[in-house]
Parts: C-alpha cells; sequence; structure tokens
C-alpha cells in the first residue's frame, strides 16, 4: 500500500508542472487554505470573482503553477496562507480539492480550510450581502424525482429522498448511506469561534442593497441590513429559484438533520469539497476538524413579493446581476479574511490548539 501511496505522490507531482525534482524537498508548510469556486477573466485588475479580493487585498501575491487544477495557485510566504480555484459545481470542487490534497509540495497536516464564496439566502434567516458559517452541509442532489407536473396532488414537491418513495417520509434514512453522504457537519466548537471572532464586522449596506430588501416586507430578516450569522446550507448542482424550492429546502436540511438543521443559504460547490476532504482525511492528509465554510449572499432563493418565480430567474440567470453580487463578494473577504489572519498571524497559539467558542 505504501508503494502505491508513493506512485500517487510521484504522478500527481509531474503533472503539477515538472515539481519531481522538488518533491523530495521538504514540503511547504500551509496554515490556512482559502476555497474560492470561481473567478472571472483574471485574478487582478478586472471584473472580480470570489478570488481576485483575496488576491489583491490580502494579498496572495505568488503564484504557483497547478496544471492538475482548474486555475494556478496562489500563496502568501509571509503569512503561509494558500488560495485555491475549485471552479463551479461539486465535481469541480471534489476534484481540485483532491488535487491539492496530494499535492506532495504541501504539508496540508495542520492547515486550517475555509470555504469564503457566495451563495442565495432564504429571505426568512437573512438578507443580501451578509455572511453565514454553516454548522452542516446537506446535499440536495442525492434524491429520486418526479416531474412536478406529475407529482400527485398531496404531494409538497417532486424530490424524494433516497431509499423512500415519497416526500419526507419519516423516519429519515440514515444521513451517511451506501449511495452517499447526505449531511457532513464541521467542527461546532470551530464554527462557534469564527462566528463570534467576525459577528461584528461592519458589513457594507448599498442603495442596491436597500431596493432589493424592499421586495420582502414580510420577512423581517430579509429586511435588515447586512449582519453576520450562523446557519446551514444546502448543496445542488443546479441553481434553483422560488418560494416552493425554498420551502422544499426549509424542509429538506430539517429532515436530513434530525430536525437540528435549518436552511439558511444555498450553493453549488459545498459537499464536493467536504467529500474530497472527507477522502483526505482518512489518509491523515487533512485534518476535518479544521474545516469552515462561509457563505455571503449575493441574492435571494426565492422572488420579491408579486414576482413570479420565472421572471425572478430571469433577472439573475447572469450571475453578475445578483442583487447582492458585489457587497457579497466584499463580504466574503471582510468576514473571512479576520479569520484566516488571525489564525495565520498567531500559529504559535493555533498549530496544534483548534479555537472553540468565543475567542
Amino acid at each position: 500500500m505504501k508503494g502505491v501511496w508513493r506512485f500517487v505522490f510521484a504522478s500527481l507531482a509531474i503533472a503539477a508542472g515538472g515539481f519531481g525534482a522538488k518533491a523530495a524537498e521538504a514540503p511547504i508548510p500551509i496554515r490556512v487554505v482559502v476555497v474560492a469556486t470561481f473567478e472571472i477573466g483574471k485574478e487582478t485588475g478586472d471584473f472580480p470573482g470570489e478570488f481576485q479580493n483575496w488576491v489583491e487585498k490580502f494579498p496572495l501575491s505568488k503564484t504557483i503553477a497547478f496544471p492538475i487544477g482548474n486555475r494556478d495557485l496562489r500563496y502568501n510566504p509571509d503569512q503561509q496562507v494558500l488560495g485555491i480555484v475549485t471552479g463551479m459545481g461539486k465535481s469541480h470542487a471534489a476534484a481540485s480539492i483532491m488535487a491539492l490534497g496530494l499535492d506532495p509540495r504541501f504539508d496540508l497536516s495542520k492547515a486550517y480550510w475555509m470555504l469564503a464564496g457566495i451563495a442565495g439566502i432564504d429571505p426568512a434567516k437573512g438578507s443580501i450581502g451578509s455572511a453565514v458559517w454553516a454548522h452542516r452541509i446537506v446535499d440536495g442532489d442525492l434524491a429520486y424525482e418526479i416531474d412536478a407536473r406529475e407529482i400527485p396532488p398531496d404531494w409538497p414537491t417532486g424530490i424524494v429522498p433516497d431509499k423512500r418513495a415519497s416526500p419526507f417520509k419519516e423516519p429519515a434514512p440514515k444521513p451517511i448511506h451506501d449511495d452517499g453522504t447526505q449531511v457532513y457537519e464541521l467542527n461546532a466548537g470551530l464554527v462557534d469561534w469564527a462566528y463570534a471572532l467576525t459577528v461584528d464586522t461592519p458589513l457594507k449596506d448599498t442603495p442596491k442593497l436597500k431596493a432589493n430588501r424592499a421586495g420582502y416586507p414580510d420577512f423581517p430578516n430579509a429586511q435588515k441590513p447586512p449582519f453576520v450569522l450562523e446557519g446551514d446550507t444546502l448543496t445542488a448542482d443546479r441553481f434553483w429559484v422560488g418560494t416552493l424550492s425554498t420551502q422544499w429546502a426549509e424542509q429538506w436540511v430539517p429532515y436530513w438533520t434530525h430536525g437540528e438543521g435549518s436552511f439558511v443559504t444555498s450553493a453549488e460547490e459545498d459537499t464536493g469539497y467536504m467529500q474530497a476532504l472527507t477522502f483526505l482525511s482518512q489518509a491523515h492528509r487533512v485534518d476535518l476538524k479544521r474545516v469552515l465554510d462561509l457563505r455571503t449572499a449575493s441574492d435571494f432563493t426565492s422572488p420579491p413579493a408579486g414576482v413570479k418565480a420565472a421572471d425572478f430567474l430571469a433577472g439573475e440567470a447572469a450571475g453578475t446581476n445578483y442583487g447582492g453580487y458585489m457587497e457579497s463578494l466584499d463580504a466574503a473577504y471582510l468576514v473571512g479574511s479576520r479569520v484566516v489572519t488571525e489564525l495565520a498571524s498567531h500559529w504559535d497559539k493555533y498549530a496544534d490548539h483548534i479555537p472553540a467558542g468565543k475567542p
């Protein structure tokens, strides 16, 4: 078995741009890995995606070739912080994180991981521009499905839990089953620590955000200026919107978490990110207790009052037209960088001791 691992690591080193000779050198110790899911165009100086603030402001000034991934890596050698753009969707996220985790150039055994990406938010839970630390990541794709036009009249949705024959049939199956993992639970102490550290972060409120919030008069949390909160995220490769879909999500998350979870944000990569890290942890390449998931709200998951779901999607489909796109990018950096800076700047404190609860 050891020979197999040596072969895998050597092959990865060769694939990563001819680093085979350097593989024998001591790997670079990494304190924090910042994970973004997409970038638009270049990584500096143009219209931004999730990664650009980190590259320009943190900064992640050094480029490290990574041809077996979506983009080259970025690195801050002083803070020993590494940045990766996985690409969108669960398959991109899983493949990119696995490739990084097996790259012999890096020592990731004590690294903290933080996905910092944008998301949809349930207007019952928060407002666009807000930042959400996830306690649980729930998969929304592992399921059976009947087209909504063919479902029985008493069904609330055509999406049926795996191993069940009707929506939300009790008891819920085990969240980890033969077909996959439905729920990933993060280290609650670390999540609570990150939230407590950042809850007072002043987030930008803009006329655009205020105008979008005005469309949700029946949702007190949607009316608030951007704020930091805790909640669970639901991952699906398909981009879904609508009042009925949001109601499905509000039931799906508690169903799979036995009433403990609460749907707050919708995203597309998080279970792929967690699946790769889970496998890597089994090989002692990473520590799952050091994983964080931060999602900032670029848009609402359901339309404003009086707007049909299809019309709402028409305005959202371009992606960068989201009601809080730029503000959510800023929030991801403002909130996330506080955690990354704290961990990396006080490595003597956090290298061997994972923080928990209030700082």
